[in-house]
């Protein structure tokens, strides 16, 4: 194609992509409109750079990479489109907390090659020898004059970039309102006092000491990162209360929210998009409290087993159509002003997305000490084997 009529802008595709997503419109429409068949070839005539190799070319990466990374947080249409690109499959391996990824690599030989951590947690992996320094030359989709610095900066420890930011987001709770009168509750109160009265046995909490601790604290008015152990016991003891009343303690949570087997559970934004999208009566709460805003990377652990593949993979990510196909699948905001440009206004506005500044400005970032505190993690032991 040479003739800019020829096909349709990329931001026309991006909305007509979303419309489609939602159910809005029908495959024969958005195929029409956008004149593409498969996601391949939509990638392809969106971003001529990423366009199949030839078989020479694909070959130099080798044929797979490792990816580590949290549920639900990809769209898999886009991991097909790179191993058309470049024959490198994507091999995806799922965890539900930061303290069990820094558990596998401490442990060794994760086969990992690429991983996704927490702000809160690279300066942990920095010091420990567990992540490889990042060479932005071999990344030509970075641009760092991008990122919101808020958000992207924890990739950086002492002048060396280490990470490069993928999305954030928020933690909160989803709750079906139809199981509640139809009444959208807006505290951490209320959250845990419904989980041992009338949500009892239906509601779920994170594998993850951070937020299921930090959430437990906001009960109580304390930061969501403390460490004092006077606040922790006050912690463990509300948590210890409610456990006979939960329906389960698991990270992927989506299936028992869907099915309606749980009725609330803790939440991250994505989680709480995808779920409200396809079920509007599962809404998405910020107590008003606090709790956490957060922020993921893309990083390479140390050793990883097929480097060139790593930095293929990243850099085929950051590309930002891909990465605002993510944003539509995932539903999490992105740090990267290029993202933003293609995404429709209606995602923009969306306030499960993009809180009030009221409910952002109560929200912490989680704090490294957390990762590695003896005490809450043997309060979490504690509190699961209770």
């Amino acid at each position: 194609m040479t003739n800019d009529t020829d096909y349709i802008s990329k931001r026309k595709f991006m909305e007509e992509l979303y419309r489609y997503r939602r159910g809005s419109v029908t495959r024969r429409h958005f195929l029409g409109v956008t004149g593409l068949g498969t996601a391949t070839a939509v990638l392809a005539a969106a971003v001529p750079g990423l366009r199949p190799r030839p078989a020479f070319a694909a070959g130099d990466i080798g044929d797979r990479v490792v990816l580590a990374t949290w549920p639900n947080y990809h769209d898999p249409a886009n991991f097909e489109a790179f191993t058309a690109a470049t024959g490198a499959a994507v091999d995806v391996n799922v965890f539900g907390s930061n303290e069990e990824m820094l558990a596998k690599l401490q442990a060794g030989g994760s086969g990992w090659d690429v991983f996704v951590p927490t702000n809160y947690t690279i300066t942990t992996y920095v010091g420990e020898g567990l992540i490889e320094p990042l060479d932005a030359a071999r990344m030509a989709n970075y641009d760092p004059a991008a990122f919101d610095a808020r958000f992207a900066g924890p990739g950086n420890v002492d002048g060396t970039l280490y990470a490069v930011s993928k999305n954030w987001g928020t933690t909160g709770y989803a709750i079906n309102i139809s199981k509640n009168d139809n009444v959208t509750p807006t505290t951490w109160k209320e959250f845990w006092d419904m989980t041992m009265d009338s949500f009892s046995g239906r509601t779920m909490v994170h594998d993850y000491q951070l937020t299921t601790i930090g959430n437990a604290l906001k009960y109580f008015g304390y930061s969501f990162n403390s460490v004092d152990p006077k606040e922790l016991a006050d912690a463990e003891k509300l948590l210890l209360d409610a456990k006979p009343h939960l329906f389960a303690i698991n990270s992927d949570y989506q299936p028992s929210m869907r099915s309606g087997d749980a009725w609330m559970t803790m939440c991250w934004t994505g989680d709480g998009k995808q779920m409200n999208r396809d079920m509007p009566e599962i809404v998405y709460v910020l107590g008003k409290e606090g709790g956490e805003l957060w922020s993921d990377f893309y990083a390479i652990p140390k050793g990883a087993p097929h480097l060139d593949a790593a930095y293929a993979l990243i850099d085929f990510m950051l590309t930002p159509e891909v990465n605002a196909k993510e944003a539509l699948f995932h539903g999490y905001p992105v740090a990267d002003s290029r993202v933003n440009a293609l995404l429709p206004a209606e995602v923009l506005n969306d306030p499960i997305l993009y809180p009030a500044a009221e409910l952002l400005d109560a929200l912490e970032f989680g704090a490294a000490a957390t990762l590695t505190d003896p005490n809450r993690a043997e309060l979490l032991a504690r509190f699961k084997s209770a």
